[in-house]
């Protein structure tokens, strides 16, 4: 097992991997707590509609994901100028596409449960809108962060999309999820062991991380 740490194949692989869904959790957060946000603190005619849109991508299988982003980034697709199938973008856009619906709806959740009398009350004590909301997003930053890590496990597990749009090509776009289902095919058993290990131990460092963020923020 200690070899598979000094293999420079699979430690190509994992820094893709975190690479990969690193950027796309990030793009998530950057997309989905704006959203959250803006559905929790805003009555308009039809947030119910918008709001059960976001659930219902909570839900999107990562196929139908997959596919459709194929679609838009095959040659003759409407991105298909772009030239990014079959590449680590494509896979990000995939991935980003699966994140976003999930911290969008989870950061909603974590903003719409504090006490709905606190914004007013911030903003009768003189605080700008813009200040309120930092004052909510801090007050909320227990859910938001729990949003974030169900974000980019969500996207870190990911393997149909990501073989869809990257193709899994060893040295460009294999990744370990990726990696692993190919090993299997193969026969491989202990080298999917192995993948799965790896894969298990940077999820779990990722998560332990921002877990000891969220209680730290907690304190």
């Amino acid at each position: 097992m200690d070899t598979i740490w000094c293999d420079p194949e699979i430690l190509a692989v994992t820094w893709l991997t975190i690479k990969v869904s690193g950027l796309a959790t990030l793009i998530s957060v950057i997309l989905g707590i704006p959203l959250g946000l803006w559905l929790a603190l805003h009555e308009f005619p039809g947030k119910k509609i918008i709001v059960s849109i976001v659930n219902f991508g909570m839900g999107l299988p990562p196929v139908v994901v997959g596919l459709v982003v194929s679609l838009m980034l095959w040659r003759y697709g409407p991105l298909g100028i772009l030239g990014i199938m079959y590449t680590p973008w494509a896979m990000i856009i995939a991935q980003s596409v699966i994140a976003s619906p999930i911290i969008a709806g989870l950061s909603f959740a974590a903003i719409s449960s504090l006490n709905p009398k606190l914004r007013l009350q911030l903003l009768s004590l003189g605080a700008s809108k813009w200040q309120a909301h930092r004052l909510l997003i801090r007050e909320a930053r227990l859910g938001l962060l729990a949003a974030v890590m169900a974000g980019f496990g969500g996207v870190v597990s990911e393997v149909g999309a990501s073989m869809m749009v990257g193709g899994n090509i060893k040295g460009q776009t294999r990744v370990l999820t990726t990696a692993t289902v190919m090993e299997v095919g193969k026969g491989n058993y202990d080298t999917a062991l192995a993948l799965s290990f790896v894969l298990l131990v940077v999820a779990y460092s990722i998560v332990a991380a921002l877990t000891y963020l969220q209680n730290r923020t907690a304190k």
